[in-house]
């Protein structure tokens, strides 16, 4: 099945099974005024799911069921004002709808907006309301968003300087594969801060960073192994193999 996707933040923000929706369905039900269906009419229309992509309908039935209160829907129109995608770019009316959807809970919305006050698009720059917003979606799971506390908590920017958070941020968000987080933790580890130094956890995460392509994760692996017996070095490249499985393993 064809499926084009205009960026990763599709993917974040799409929920449900709206690739096996039927186009015309779907339609009915969304000119009838039912919110959901006006949702996943506005996906089809931006990914070019059973029909032409289309992103002017896209942010057509986006408006529709983001006026009806439904968080995907405006999470998904503030991203096409952010992106300028079926309308002229306006960070203002991003913000809008990233906001609107973030305070009803939606993370992928939670984690464009505590980037949108990180960057001062839209709203003046806050750190702190940054951080914020980057908390709320990163407890719900976002591996995003915990990759970048862990990045302010080791900066300090929005929060007290904190190594022993950015290491738990770090590791929530390289525990779900993303390889920044898996980079960071390991040089965390190597150097000691917010965790006893441990070469040999510090590879294992080098190593699967490495995998994904980290090309400054080989590097460091390379220069870490050095410091592994080779005893731990087996056990090293054993964890790193356990701690793979779970992380293919996630969504199954």
């Amino acid at each position: 099945m064809k499926k084009v996707i205009i960026s990763i933040f599709l993917i974040l923000f799409c929920t449900g099974s709206v690739w096996s929706l039927d186009f015309e369905e779907t339609k009915k039900l969304a000119e009838l005024g039912d919110s959901k269906s006006q949702y996943f009419l506005g996906l089809m229309y931006n990914a070019g799911e059973g029909v032409p992509q289309d992103y002017n309908k896209s942010v057509y039935w986006y408006t529709k069921s983001a006026e009806q209160g439904f968080p995907e829907a405006q999470g998904m129109l503030g991203l096409m004002y952010h992106k300028g995608k079926g309308v002229t770019q306006d960070y203002k009316k991003a913000v809008y709808w990233y906001t609107q959807s973030a305070e009803q809970g939606f993370p992928g919305a939670q984690g464009m907006l505590g980037s949108m006050y990180y960057k001062g698009k839209g709203v003046p720059q806050d750190y702190k309301k940054s951080v914020y917003w980057y908390t709320k979606s990163a407890e719900q799971g976002n591996s995003k968003e915990q990759y970048n506390l862990g990045i302010k908590y080791s900066n300090g920017k929005g929060v007290p300087q904190d190594y022993k958070k950015s290491v738990f941020w770090y590791t929530k968000s390289a525990e779900q594969g993303n390889s920044s987080a898996q980079y960071n933790l390991g040089i965390m580890y190597f150097d000691g801060k917010g965790v006893p130094q441990n070469y040999k956890i510090a590879y294992v995460w080098e190593s699967l960073a490495a995998a994904q392509g980290q090309k400054d994760a080989i590097k460091n692996r390379d220069i870490y192994i050095k410091e592994l017996t080779p005893q731990q070095l087996n056990e090293a490249q054993e964890l790193a193999s356990k701690i793979q499985y779970k992380i293919d393993n996630l969504t199954k």
